[in-house]
C-alpha cells in the first residue's frame, strides 16, 4: 500500500530536488541552513495549500524525514504503537520498549489548540515516561511544559532540531558505551 500523495510534500521534495544548493549543504551537514532555505523558499506557498497547522505539520514531517535520512540518524516515522500514533521515533520503537531513556519521540500535532496538544502528549507519556524525551514541533509558540520547536518564518527555532537530535543520539550512544566499559 503506497502512501497517498500530498501536494505539500510534492512541492517540498520538488524544491529540494531542483536546488543544487541544498545538495551542497547536505554534504557540508549544514542542516540549519537547509531548513532556513526551505522555509524561506517554500513556507508562503505551502501555508496556502491547507490549514496553516496542517500545512506546517506536513512540511515539518517532510523536512525531518529528508534530513534524518541524510544525516544518517536512525528514525521511524508514522508508527502505530499500542494504538498510539507516533510521528517520529528516534532511533526506533524496539529501543523505546527496551529503554525509554535512549528514545526520543517527536510529535507534530498539526494543531495550535493547547488542549489537543496536551491530550496527545498525555497519550505519549504512557509509553515514554521520560518527559525530556518528548519534543513538540509547533506552527506557533505555545506555552507547554515540554521542549518545543516552532516552524515559522519569524522566530524559527525548528532550524536547530537536527543538531539537537544528533546531540541526543550521541549522548545516548556515549552512555551505552560507558556502561559497556564498566
Amino acid at each position: 500500500m503506497s502512501e497517498e500523495i500530498n501536494p505539500i510534500k510534492e512541492y517540498l521534495f520538488e524544491y529540494i530536488e531542483k536546488s543544487e544548493e541544498i545538495v551542497g549543504l547536505i554534504a557540508e551537514k549544514k542542516f540549519d541552513v537547509i531548513i532556513n532555505k526551505i522555509i524561506e523558499n517554500c513556507y508562503d506557498k505551502i501555508i496556502l495549500m491547507d490549514k496553516k497547522e496542517e500545512a506546517i505539520g506536513v512540511l515539518a514531517t517532510g523536512i525531518l524525514h529528508y534530513l534524518l535520512t541524510n544525516a544518517l540518524l536512525n528514525s521511524q516515522r508514522k508508527i502505530d504503537h499500542n494504538g498510539i500514533e507516533l510521528d517520529i521515533v528516534i532511533p526506533d520503537v524496539k529501543t523505546l520498549e527496551k529503554d525509554a531513556k535512549m528514545t526520543l519521540l517527536i510529535i507534530i500535532p498539526k494543531s495550535s489548540d493547547k488542549k489537543i496538544i496536551e491530550e496527545k502528549i498525555a497519550k505519549l507519556t504512557k509509553i515514554q515516561p521520560v518527559k525530556e524525551n518528548i519534543w513538540v514541533v509547533l506552527s506557533e509558540n505555545i506555552d507547554i511544559d515540554y521542549k518545543t520547536f516552532v516552524l515559522s518564518k519569524e522566530n524559527n527555532s525548528f532550524a536547530k532540531i537536527i543538531f539537537e537530535i544528533a546531540q541526543f543520539s550521541n549522548v545516548g550512544r556515549a552512555n551505552k558505551f560507558k556502561i559497556l566499559r564498566i
